[in-house]
């Protein structure tokens, strides 16, 4: 053993010469090309140089190992600095260290110039120390790697951890400073404990895989180091390709007994956390050979990840709720979606472990495309969306998206659509797609494992279901509209498996409100009909349809509402509607106008009523009017239908918020105003109240409109006189007669309590004024309107009326007597007005020609008054030259002409006393009537009150 310690000496000293000759060669060389390229500069010649010097200089050989002592060969191997680029391997085995403990290190020659831009990469070749226990322990011996110290930014060298177990694959460590360290140790050391590793130093720039592209534009890329740690470091404002969370030593493997910390931050909901090309590789082998130890599926949970994880926390930090805990190896199958800005990742590895596994590379970001959803917010994802909310933004339409964060299983997310009272709900998507869920928390085999369930009501009613979607079979539905027939949508989504990265049925939800709420009565299963009852609704204003959705067509079938306006006779006998505005809107490109309304197909406004069974236009508007129209039905029912065409109704009136027209309608003419249409017939007379509704118990405090059609005969002038009336105001807002003609919008006479005196001598309405001058059929009836109190004694008149002929005058000025025939023109009456009277209107008791004072006529012309009273004479065949000396003037009810023409046949004359016996005749009647009036009136106040007072 002793003869061979020279042998050993000289081989040693002829490989460390030969060594040199070959690092010569390999100088040389370089230098040769370098000249020849012309791209060594002089400064790195130099440096060659020098170091081949140092090459050439010879070294002093350590001197042979002892046996039984610590020689020099032993520290040649343990406790020393190596050069960067040098191998190093476990030391040889030998007698003097088989089979006993060994503690080695080994520190790294430190950086020339600045060493914070360096890292090293260690990659170890091979590798078998100690063995692994439970992670937690390395039995029979362990190897430290030590990253920095007290100088360096970040160091390990507290809890450095221990590597053991056995890799005969390349593995490859890289240190996060310029400072490293190797520990290794062994309590009995053999053949069967070893190492073997080079280095190499890098600048940290070069390190693609942990810095990213264009390093120098993102200096906190991997975060800012929290002082005092290792891996502990903070993200701010992350958004694309800024921010990476790494494990230490990334992209080698990672050291143990770590515990980083990772607090992250983005500038918009909802945070992201994701692998893009990167493995994931936390934990997942225990040892290298996959049969002893097979490669562990990406999980979660504690059970599944005992030793090292990586746990998520949707917040700020560890006591924000954990989103789960990771671990395995392979592609990282989802992203991390949190709730709101902040996330905190956790890393830990136990404190012994393999020489295996890289960690991990997660980009941070947002999930794109978020907006905020106005409404108010309960618990985790139940929102109570609101229309006054949605006012407030002044938005048209809200909207909410499909959860696209993290949630657990079982979870449930509400959206409570309500609307104001009247108003209804429309929800539809336009965006909708179903997905297989590819993040699940839990599994779940079974079908609709996540679903959507839109209820018409304000709560999950399982009665009121609209629609529900299945992530496993449903077809998704864009731009369908679901309506509520109230106020509220419910929506809920329901997952049983939950997800890491959103739900599976991604959707872009669309809400907004319309205004349902109805003038009159809905008339059901239809789109927008109304009923009016005369007994529910006296009187009110209409318009179109407040809500346009009903104009969102998708057939092109028109538009059609019928307004229908229904009274009873004991209420009312007629209907009034008075249209105030019409705004239909120019249709581009369209060929037909406005000029047959009822013909043509466009937007239009009809009006009509059934009478015998058939239709009777009233009224049709196709075009913007520029004052008010009143129509008046003639019976107690009247029809209004609004039609808009079908082709353009969406894009011309959908959320169009003008109303399209706009009117006032009115039930009138109750029992108290009697029969509805009067005349034609020579005179008569309009009683107010009338005579057989007396008896009628009415409202006191309705107020009354009564509107009467007076017809008169054809080209016949026609003579209105008040004959009585009774006022108990002097106001017209208590009391007010108004008389229309045909075709005009004003009224042709207003009569008041403060005006009747004027109403007994109105002046006469020719036949030109009635619009019946050159038409042989009847003209227009002529409206009379009474608005006022109904209480019955309070208002009360009498109007009387006289059709008249019109004399035409011949062309030398005289009147054209001719045209006075038999039965239409016996009686000329006095005055200038040229009209005259039948002969059965004459001595009847009632003054039927106009109020022409005789002083008025004997003053115009005295010859002109004896030539028409001769006339009259002469054509009632009571022609009598004696009285024609003694009468100034002749009207239909004088004296003279009444006495003559009750003369009996056996020639006596009468006394002239009994001409004037028709006024006591009437006083009686009057009287007679007054008693039953009184009688009347106590025996129903007896009946009303007579009753309360006995009880």
């Amino acid at each position: 053993m002793v003869s061979s310690t020279p042998r050993l000496q000289l081989s040693v000293n002829n490989l460390r010469k030969l060594r040199k000759i070959w690092i010569q060669i390999f100088l040389l060389v370089l230098m040769l090309n370098a000249h020849v390229l012309g791209v060594t500069s002089q400064q790195q010649q130099q440096q060659l140089q020098k170091e081949l010097q140092q090459q050439q200089t010879p070294t002093n050989l350590p001197s042979p190992q002892k046996r039984g002592g610590n020689t020099d060969s032993s520290k040649d191997h343990c406790n020393k600095t190596v050069d960067i680029y040098e191998d190093v391997a476990s030391p040889e085995v030998t007698n003097l260290n088989r089979n006993r403990p060994l503690t080695c290190w080994y520190r790294f020659r430190s950086f020339r110039g600045a060493p914070r831009d360096w890292v090293l990469r260690l990659n170890f070749k091979k590798f078998k120390v100690g063995t692994l226990l439970n992670a937690t322990h390395c039995d029979g011996g362990y190897l430290q790697i030590v990253d920095g110290n007290a100088k360096t930014d970040v160091s390990n060298r507290r809890e450095p951890g221990q590597f053991c177990g056995e890799s005969e694959q390349p593995q490859t460590f890289i240190s996060e400073t310029s400072a490293v360290k190797i520990v290794f140790h062994t309590d009995n050391f053999t053949d069967q404990t070893y190492f073997a590793f080079d280095s190499r130093a890098e600048q940290q720039m070069e390190v693609f895989n942990r810095y990213g592209p264009h390093p120098e534009l993102y200096p906190n890329r991997r975060g800012e180091v929290v002082q005092g740690s290792y891996c502990e470091r903070e993200f701010r404002d992350c958004r694309l390709q800024t921010c990476y969370v790494q494990s230490p030593a990334y992209p080698g493997i990672y050291p143990r007994a770590l515990k980083c910390r990772y607090r992250l931050h983005t500038r918009l909901p909802f945070i992201k956390l994701y692998i893009q090309n990167e493995q994931f590789a936390v934990d997942g082998q225990r040892c290298e050979n996959i049969m002893t130890c097979p490669m562990k599926e990406i999980g979660s949970g504690s059970d599944h990840c005992p030793y090292d994880w990586l746990a998520v926390y949707d917040g700020r930090d560890e006591h924000a709720p954990p989103i789960g805990k990771f671990c395995g190896m392979g592609k990282f199958p989802f992203s991390i979606i949190g709730t709101s800005q902040h996330m905190y990742v956790e890393f830990v590895s136990s404190p012994a472990g393999p020489l295996l596994n890289t960690g991990f590379h997660f980009n941070v970001g947002n999930w794109p495309g978020h907006v905020e959803t106005v409404g108010t917010k309960h618990g985790a994802c139940d929102w109570l969306l609101s229309s006054d909310a949605l006012k407030a933004t002044s938005a048209s339409e809200g909207i909410f998206l499909s959860v696209a964060h993290w949630y657990p299983p079982n979870t449930s997310c509400s959206y409570h659509i309500q609307g104001n009272e009247g108003e209804i709900v429309r929800l539809y998507f336009p965006s909708f797609r179903i997905n297989r869920i590819e993040a699940p928390i839990i599994r779940h085999e079974e079908d609709c494992a996540e679903s959507l369930t839109i209820y018409d009501a304000n709560h999950p009613d399982p009665a009121r279901i609209i629609k529900t979607f299945c992530d496993t079979f449903s077809r998704p539905m864009e731009k369908i509209d679901f309506v509520s027939t109230g106020r509220s949508l419910y929506v809920k989504f329901l997952s049983k498996t939950g997800s890491y990265s959103g739900s599976s049925l991604y959707y872009w939800a669309h809400y907004d409100f319309f205004n349902n709420s109805r003038y009159g009565d809905v008339v059901q299963n239809t789109l927008c009909d109304e009923v009016f009852y005369a007994w529910k609704y006296s009187k009110g204003q209409l318009g179109s349809p407040r809500n346009t959705l009903i104009y969102k067509r998708a057939s092109g079938s028109d538009v059609r509402c019928q307004y229908k306006f229904v009274t009873d006779r004991r209420l009312f006998s007629r209907v009034v509607v008075e249209v105030t505005s019409v705004t239909f809107k120019e249709v581009p490109y369209s060929m037909n106008a406005c000029t047959r309304c009822h013909e043509e197909r466009v937007d239009k406004l009809i009006l009509w009523e059934e009478k015998d069974k058939n239709q009777n236009r009233l009224a049709c508007f196709c075009d913007n009017i520029p004052r008010p129209v009143r129509v008046i039905s003639s019976g107690d029912q009247m029809n209004l239908e609004l039609i808009i065409q079908g082709q353009h109704a969406t894009t011309s009136y959908f959320k169009n918020p003008h109303t399209l027209f706009e009117a006032n309608y009115e039930f009138a003419h109750g029992p108290i105003c009697g029969p509805i249409s009067l005349g034609p017939s020579p005179d008569g007379e309009l009683v107010f109240p009338y005579k057989n509704a007396l008896g009628i118990q009415l409202n006191e405090n309705r107020r009354e409109k009564c509107i009467w059609e007076l017809k008169v005969a054809a080209q016949r002038d026609l003579w209105l006189h008040l004959d009585k009336a009774r006022f108990a105001d002097r106001s017209c807002e208590h009391g007010r007669i108004e008389v229309y003609l045909a075709g005009r919008l004003e009224p042709r006479f207003i009569i008041c309590p403060e005006n009747v005196s004027l109403a007994r001598d109105l002046p006469i309405l020719s036949a030109a004024e009635l619009g019946a001058v050159e038409n042989e059929n009847e003209p227009l009836p002529v409206l009379i309107q009474y608005t006022g109190d109904s209480a019955v004694g309070k208002n009360a008149f009498k109007f009387v009326w006289t059709e008249l002929f019109h004399l035409p005058r011949n062309a030398d000025g005289t009147l054209a007597t001719s045209s006075m025939f038999k039965d239409s023109c016996d009686f000329y009456c006095p005055g200038d007005q040229h009209v005259c009277i039948p002969e059965y209107l004459l001595c009847n008791g009632v003054h039927n020609c106009p109020n022409v004072t005789g002083l008025r006529v004997v003053e115009s012309n005295i010859d002109k008054n004896y030539e028409y009273i001769e006339e009259n004479y002469i054509r009632t065949g009571l022609f009598d030259k004696d009285f024609l000396l003694n009468i100034p003037y002749l009207t239909d009810e004088a004296p003279e002409l009444c006495r003559t023409k009750y003369i009996p046949s056996n020639g006596d004359f009468p006394d002239v006393v009994e001409c004037f016996q028709f006024p006591v005749v009437q006083m009686v009647v009057a009287g007679v009537v007054l008693a039953t009036l009184i009688i009347l009136a106590f025996t129903i106040y007896c009946r009303l009150y007579g009753q309360k007072y006995y009880d």
